[in-house]
């Protein structure tokens, strides 16, 4: 009986209490079918990640998952990759990084590589075209999604300051196009300002 607690309980650092093996193969399955399921770009399966491993299976919690598409997005790199790099760490460590790493990338190495051989005929396909097309539709509705359930964190929160810095965003991005890139710097150079302003108070204090 106490086996079985402890086996549905967390350690210490908030990791599933579960053996080490299960956890890596769980986080390499569920990485590879989010993978090959994942039409659209990285935050289409960031938000299949966070349906999985914050809704599903309650191993990270809505605010470090915020947290960590945050970093992917800011890091240089593809944000698929990178939020797996992430989350697999969070949840395993460094081996829980590499599954989750590997189970990300051999979908589309594997589809690819097979479209390779036939791209000529698989690009004139009219039935293909007609297809990709009709999944924007949903690609767009998936990131709807994601960025509803994410932004809806930080109206909950109610900081004046962080819905002001998202509506920012919003507008310096969708109206005045201005690079992403710039956008991201400047709240990183806002929030390491807003850090050192905290701990200066708290040092006061």
């Amino acid at each position: 009986m106490e086996n079985e607690q402890n086996k549905t309980q967390s350690d210490s650092q908030g990791r599933p209490a579960a053996s080490k093996a299960a956890l890596l193969r769980q986080i390499f399955l569920s990485m590879l079918v989010i993978s090959g399921f994942t039409f659209g770009g990285g935050f289409v399966i960031v938000s299949l990640m966070k349906k999985k491993f914050v809704d599903e299976l309650h191993w990270i919690d809505e605010p470090e998952m915020l947290d960590l598409v945050a970093l992917a997005q800011s890091s240089p790199g593809s944000i698929a990759v990178n939020a797996a790099i992430l989350v697999g760490w969070r949840v395993c460590g460094t081996a829980g990084m590499a599954v989750a790493v590997l189970g990300t990338i051999i979908p589309p190495l594997v589809i690819l590589s097979v479209i390779s051989l036939i791209y000529e005929a698989f690009a004139s396909n009219r039935y293909v075209a007609l297809f990709l097309k009709g999944m924007q539709a949903g690609v767009a509705a998936v990131i709807i999604d994601v960025v509803a359930g994410l932004g809806s964190k930080v109206l909950r929160e109610k900081s004046p300051l962080h819905i002001g810095m998202m509506a920012a965003a919003f507008i310096a991005v969708f109206f005045f196009k201005v690079n992403v890139i710039h956008v991201i710097l400047a709240a990183l150079a806002l929030g390491v300002a807003l850090a050192f302003i905290r701990k200066k108070e708290n040092f006061v204090s």
